[in-house]
């Protein structure tokens, strides 16, 4: 990651949602048993790159998503209005004004598609609570005769993308909310709301969380059981929402990045409802986040790369306009930034989820646009060295990175600042090509000489190969052997 990408992921972290930090580091992991789900995990790890998208009623206002009517004491939910209760209201009348005319989720999924995306993964529903899919079990929802939009022809949003993305082959998976900050079961109107967690005690009232858990497996249920159609992942968010011991209640308190004043077991009985949810989507992904257990079925770290290689599946979901949800002058990442990113990311094994925030009337920032179609072109030359790799030690040397591919397959990555000429040698000194491998250029096919060093390879580049790149961005070799 260069200098400049590092200082504005630092900029985003500062501005964006990054509770519970310190649960998303805990690098645990619990493998998975089931075998169709093993396959699927297997095939979901060549993916290698996806969209994530945050979108709701928020975005007529430009803010963080759902986070300024939590009322803890940190950056992300700050509110322009001191009265809590009137904004509050205000930012739950949003329904009443929320009609994106503009939403053209084809446009999306063939921009994402040309991008060399294979997965999409779209909030059906963030932790204020309101449903971008035709939920029966609450009226705060995108088709609700309270929304605008609810007489579009196009009103049920989640149905539209996931429809769209397939369409172009992309996989289909749904960002869910455990938590529901629009719930009288959840947070119920009799007591305050201090923080994210429910504002009653759960053991006192087991009623109204049984009401909350019912109601949780019931809109679940809705997405995951055929009315929406093939769901290959289904990404829960809200990791406060979690069964705990008494220990685990006690570590949490304790733990350097406990930042909220209450917590306690908030069993929605996730065993049972992965079951259920499997019954009707043989072999789904379940991504129950920043939850130590079976059904956390890969790691998401968020907004960061991980400085090394993780021995398990991962992806890293990291914004592209420097939040989740859309600003009207969002400063994206450039197209270099990205493309050293994926590569950074793919070369230690794992996937990038790339985040997109629409717009009030369902569009995308011509920027947006813009970086997946420079993406798009690097993939269209390099894509090879994307897709199936896994990672190789030592991973990476300065501007040189390499990955695997099957049993006889090497790619090499050089990182090119912006406006830097191709090197004549290109090389390692910590790793070593095998014997007799056969080395290429990506892109153009020409074959390359390479020589062992002391305790590596250098690869020559010739002059018309320096003068005439077949990409911008990151320069791939391909070694055969």
């Amino acid at each position: 990651m260069n200098l400049k990408f590092g200082k504005l992921i630092l900029i985003v972290l500062l501005w964006v949602n990054i509770a519970s930090l310190s649960a998303q580091e805990d690098e645990r992991y619990v493998p998975e048993t089931d075998p169709l789900v093993l396959k699927k995990l297997g095939e979901w790890q060549d993916l290698k790159f996806g969209l994530l998208m945050h979108w709701g009623t928020y975005s007529q206002w430009g803010i963080v998503e759902s986070w300024s009517i939590c009322a803890e004491d940190e950056a992300w939910c700050r509110r322009d209005n001191p009265n809590y209760v009137e904004y509050k209201r205000d930012y739950e009348n949003l329904q009443t004004t929320f009609n994106p005319v503009d939403f053209d989720p084809v446009r999306w999924a063939k921009a994402a598609k040309n991008a060399g995306m294979k997965y999409v993964v779209f909030t059906t529903k963030h932790h204020d609570g309101f449903s971008m899919f035709d939920t029966k079990l609450t009226d705060y929802r995108i088709t609700s005769p309270k929304t605008p939009f609810h007489t579009n022809p196009k009103s049920n949003i989640a149905k539209e993308v996931f429809n769209a993305f397939r369409a172009e082959g992309l996989w289909a998976g749904a960002y869910f909310s455990k938590p529901d900050w629009h719930s009288e079961y959840y947070w119920w109107p009799n007591f305050a709301t201090p923080d994210r967690n429910p504002n009653y005690d759960i053991s006192k009232y087991p009623e109204r969380w049984e009401n909350f858990v019912q109601f949780t497996h019931g809109q679940i249920m809705e997405l995951t059981g055929g009315d929406y159609g093939k769901l290959d992942i289904l990404w829960l968010d809200g990791g406060q929402v979690q069964k705990m011991s008494k220990e685990d209640i006690r570590r949490h308190i304790q733990s350097p990045g406990y930042n909220f004043a209450r917590i306690q077991s908030q069993d929605i009985r996730m065993d049972e409802l992965v079951t259920k949810v499997r019954e009707k989507q043989p072999g789904m992904i379940v991504v129950d986040r920043a939850v130590y257990g079976k059904n956390q079925n890969y790691l998401t770290p968020e907004n960061r790369v991980p400085d090394h290689a993780l021995p398990y599946p991962w992806e890293s979901c990291i914004v592209a306009g420097e939040s989740w949800s859309w600003k009207p002058d969002a400063k994206y990442i450039t197209s270099t930034e990205a493309v050293h990113m994926l590569v950074d990311i793919v070369i230690k094994g794992g996937n990038l989820l790339l985040n997109i925030g629409p717009g009030p009337k369902g569009q995308w920032h011509d920027e947006a646009y813009k970086l997946l179609e420079d993406m798009g072109s690097w993939m269209k030359v390099n894509g090879e060295a994307i897709y199936g790799t896994r990672a190789l030690e030592p991973y990476k040397e300065g501007k040189v990175c390499i990955s695997k591919k099957g049993n006889n397959t090497i790619y090499i990555y050089y990182l090119a600042e912006d406006g830097e000429k191709m090197p004549s040698q290109i090389g390692m000194t910590k790793f070593s090509l095998p014997k007799g491998a056969k080395v290429s250029m990506c892109g153009t096919g020409t074959t390359l000489k390479w020589s062992k060093t002391e305790t590596g390879f250098s690869v020559t580049m010739p002059e018309k190969v320096r003068n005439n790149p077949p990409s911008k961005y990151v320069w791939v070799l391909k070694a055969v052997y």
